[in-house]
């Protein structure tokens, strides 16, 4: 059979094929072609990319981003992971940029920067490019694990921005109330007054709510952190009357369909599974364009702080398992700062500060 360097070609039937060692591992692969000199110049192709130190396999050479994709994906389903609806967004960008035919060879570092470089052109925020370029690495990564390719590219990041400071008033709350959908307002209001995440109440039952004892609780499986916690509702009269309200009009409605609703926030009875386009159009027309409903969890944990609540007790309400996380959504106002201020001042005051003489620091340090 004809030989060519240290691999070889031949035919299996009319198609021409080349076999090569790399790393001690054998390599078969067709030309695709009946004519011997495609075959011969994939083999001194292949030998030219080993002797580079960069071999690219037939597998690793038509890898695509669908591809990526569908491992990335099927990983985050295999993992149970929650952020898989964050991740299908990115995915969706990454498409509309390159799409799902463009070969993951051709993904550099360049291409990359690029990449980086027209998203924010578009105005977007470095959080939401670096969730994306996070996406495409982990596919990258994972397709490294299964030996589909055989280096992942350095992989820049934008900087990653400052922490969102979304926050609602209770006048921008009422506000977007009224141009939500009747089926969104408890939602919404819920999220406002207890700062549980958007799984966590869409996935609410009635099995979780003990109208005898007052309390909510939520089940470790629809948790992030899969831990079950309680919240005590009629301690909250605002609250406790959402959930009197929302079960009255539930029971109504299955006495009029005759159909079962386990959900306590629902559509006609239906489970809610997304709220994106209702909330977005809300918002706009309520003069808050940019409030995601995420913020209504910042806007919690910021009353409760503002409320003086214990940060043990406001950490097992929102499910905060940390207080540095729990921090960054505990956004402190001017007016708050100037009473603590107040409060301090008073405080001294108790302690016979007002008697005491303002003396220069200047002079201290000359005694």
């Amino acid at each position: 059979m004809p030989r060519t360097g240290t691999g070889r070609i031949y035919q299996r039937g009319e198609t021409w094929w080349i076999d090569y060692q790399h790393k001690g591992k054998r390599f078969r692969e067709s030309s695709e072609s009946t004519k011997k000199v495609v075959a011969t110049n994939l083999l001194k192709k292949r030998l030219g990319e080993i002797g580079a130190g960069r071999h690219v396999g037939r597998t690793e050479e038509k890898l695509t981003l669908a591809d990526l994709k569908k491992i990335t994906v099927d990983d985050y389903k295999q993992n149970r992971l929650r952020s898989l609806d964050r991740l299908d967004v990115s995915w969706i960008a990454l498409e509309a940029h390159f799409s799902l035919d463009f070969r993951v060879v051709d993904l550099k570092t360049t291409t990359i920067k690029a990449y980086i470089a027209a998203r924010q052109d578009q105005g977007r925020a470095d959080n939401t490019i670096r969730n994306e370029i996070a996406a495409l690495r982990r596919g990258l990564r994972l397709a490294h694990q299964a030996e589909l390719i055989t280096k992942i590219p350095h992989i820049p990041m934008p900087p990653e921005g400052p922490v969102r400071e979304g926050i609602l008033t209770r006048g921008d709350l009422d506000a977007l109330l009224l141009e939500l959908p009747d089926y969104l307002r408890p939602v919404t209001l819920f999220a406002y007054l207890t700062g549980w995440r958007r799984g966590e109440v869409l996935s609410l039952t009635w099995r979780q709510v003990d109208f005898d004892g007052g309390e909510l609780r939520l089940l470790a499986a629809n948790s992030k952190n899969k831990k079950s916690r309680s919240m005590p509702f009629r301690a909250l009269p605002e609250l406790d009357a959402l959930l009197q309200d929302q079960h009255e009009r539930t029971r109504a409605l299955e006495k009029e369909t005759g159909a079962i609703i386990p959900w306590v926030f629902h559509r006609d009875g239906d489970r809610i599974k997304s709220l994106k386009t209702a909330w977005a159009g809300a918002c706009r027309r309520a003069g808050l364009e940019g409030t995601i409903f995420h913020d209504l969890r910042r806007c919690a944990v910021t009353n409760l702080e503002a409320a003086g609540v214990p940060r043990s007790v406001a950490m097992s309400f929102s499910g905060h398992r940390t207080e540095s996380v729990y921090k960054r959504y505990a956004i402190v106002k001017p007016d708050e700062q100037k009473r603590g201020m107040e409060k301090l001042a008073s405080y001294f005051e108790e302690q016979g500060g007002g008697d005491r003489k303002v003396v220069p620091l200047r002079k201290v340090a000359e005694k």
